[in-house]
């Protein structure tokens, strides 16, 4: 998102929006915004917010624009319309930065509380090749699960696991729906676990993504590749998640 939008005013008067130099459409970047001045408390829960015209004016955009962003926030239910009254802040969006992405293994292998995992898809029998490029040799062959994990009926976590197929008989259906990726590898018997690798990059929900996690299109998101390699160097698992930017917290452990 444009820096500059990001770190916006408050209130009209003090400065102008400028919405030019990001790709995502002005009406997304709007609602964003207004949705960070309601979390931030900048709107406070039962304040009326400024008028289309002030936005409009404070934006640089048409009114018809202020109105997108304002119906996106609205279907959220953070704000109430009155005619001839305003627009009143109604609740501030669901908050708590719960989900944490570890940086220890022990915190990898953490499930989450509450969670709740929904297999999306399960296809067998997948060549090497179509895995994604990581660390270690590639299985000869993969089974692809897709799944999305839930807590408290949002979905938090979208998330595409491939595991190496000769080890699928090892792991149950009660498994795949309460164990975290790593986890489904971990303490299987005969397997060692001799390298593991975790990166993280920030991007934005495409329409796929939006869709699954319940988001605006464009919202921020965290992409999360986890691999690990047997003590053969056999690269046995490979988990791509896609976290909601809203819920998710990387926690660093420096010593």
């Amino acid at each position: 998102m444009n820096a500059r939008l990001a770190e916006a005013p408050p209130s009209p008067g003090k400065g102008r929006v400028d919405l030019s130099r990001s790709a995502v459409s002005r009406y997304i970047q709007l609602a964003t915004l207004f949705r960070h001045r309601i979390a931030t408390g900048a709107w406070k829960l039962g304040q009326q917010i400024p008028t289309v015209d002030d936005l409009a004016a404070e934006c640089g955009v048409a009114r018809a624009t202020i109105r997108q962003a304002l119906d996106q926030l609205e279907a959220e239910g953070l704000i109430e319309r009155f005619r001839a009254k305003g627009t009143f802040v109604r609740a501030t969006p669901r908050g708590g930065l719960w989900c944490e992405v570890e940086t220890d293994w022990s915190g990898l292998l953490r499930s989450r509380e509450g969670a709740e995992i929904e297999i999306l898809g399960d296809t067998p029998g997948l060549a090497g090749e179509v895995v994604p490029e990581s660390i270690g040799t590639p299985a000869p062959r993969y089974r692809h699960l897709r799944r999305r994990h839930w807590r408290d009926g949002q979905p938090f976590l979208l998330a595409d696991v491939y595991l190496d197929e000769r080890l699928s008989p090892l792991i149950t259906e009660a498994d795949l729906r309460s164990k975290t990726a790593l986890n489904l590898v971990s303490h299987l018997p005969g397997v060692k676990i001799a390298e593991a690798r975790q990166t993280l990059t920030i991007g934005a929900a495409d329409v796929e993504t939006a869709s699954a996690l319940h988001l605006p299109l464009n919202a921020p998101v965290a992409h999360v590749h986890r691999a690990a390699a047997d003590a053969d160097g056999v690269l046995i698992l490979v988990a791509d998640g896609i976290y909601r930017g809203d819920v998710v917290r990387l926690d660093i452990k420096l010593k």
